[in-house]
């Protein structure tokens, strides 16, 4: 396994119901976020979900709220800014943005999991304005280009 930082959590309100946010198994890169209020999502919709927890994530870190897979397979349901991404200085409660591109309105519980969270190290780089840009043989394709022809 490798390094293990320590990041500090406050939790308030319907998140003090829910155990501590943890890994379900040895090989998970994210924990699940739980949802601590109740809402409504209609097709076509988007809401902010608060979680109740407070994060006190270290100075090179960041942590990256993901979509559940089984959400968006069952119900057409997922993170809206995938990733949403929280700074280290970032001390206010951590929201998850749903979107229901589903049929069917959506109904959020107190303490579904509704998105994972991933802590990430952050490389901090500088930017060097240059005339060009060295040449590959990709070049200037993007988007798709690489595919099949």
């Amino acid at each position: 396994m490798g390094d293990s930082i320590k990041v500090k959590v406050s939790r308030r309100g319907n998140a003090l119901r829910f155990d501590m946010p943890s890994y379900m198994t040895p090989s998970s890169s994210g924990v699940d976020l739980r949802a601590a209020e109740e809402k409504t999502i209609e097709p076509g919709s988007w809401a902010l979900i608060g979680t109740g927890l407070y994060l006190e994530i270290p100075m090179g870190y960041e942590a990256q709220v993901r979509p559940r897979s089984g959400l968006a397979l069952k119900h057409g349901v997922t993170v809206l800014n995938a990733p949403g991404t929280i700074d280290a200085d970032y001390r206010g409660e951590v929201g998850v943005i749903l979107i229901n591109l589903g049929r069917e309105p959506f109904e959020v519980k107190v303490g579904d999991r509704i998105a994972q969270l991933v802590i990430s190290a952050v490389c901090r780089v500088g930017f060097e304005e240059v005339e060009s840009l060295s040449e590959t043989a990709r070049g200037a394709g993007g988007f798709g280009s690489t595919g099949l022809k």
